[in-house]
């Protein structure tokens, strides 16, 4: 089942929390089914490009739910994709974003832009294990894939 913006309020997923805000001609904060999260950094973006970004949100999941990152139409409809990442239950941190422009022209993010949409899952049950992985608090600032020996 996918969360209404009322129960993603009462959640406190998202610190800092805001209602939904218009900055720059995007929207962000919570919205009718899900949250829209915002970049903690510039990020120039030339035609094929990559980038890894970090959110201005941390995010603390309770048990019960994951989420899934999705674009932003308008970002979308310009080339730019957000992959889909999976956020674990139990997962604390500020969300680290994989950005490819599949676009003809460079593409300019400006810090504190809305750049992708959370959409929260609620699960049958609570998870028997919260996640505890590598990624468990992470950091503010674009963290690198970690690849386990």
């Amino acid at each position: 089942m996918i969360l209404t913006g009322n129960t993603i309020r009462q959640l406190c997923i998202f610190t800092p929390f805001s209602e939904r805000t218009r900055h720059k001609g995007l929207t962000y904060g919570v919205g009718p089914a899900g949250y829209d999260v915002r970049i903690d950094q510039e990020v120039r973006l030339m035609p094929g490009g990559f980038s890894l970004a970090s959110t201005v949100e941390h995010f603390n999941m309770p048990q019960n739910v994951l989420g899934i990152v999705h674009d932003k139409s308008t970002w979308a409809r310009v080339g730019l994709a957000a992959q889909n990442t999976v956020i674990e239950p139990g997962w604390r941190g500020y969300l680290t974003l994989e950005l490819t422009n599949h676009g003809d022209e460079a593409i300019l993010i400006e810090e504190g832009m809305a750049i992708a949409q959370i959409i929260i899952h609620q699960l049958d049950d609570h998870a028997s294990v919260a996640y505890d992985g590598k990624y468990q608090d992470q950091q503010r600032g674009p963290q690198p894939a970690i690849f386990e020996k």
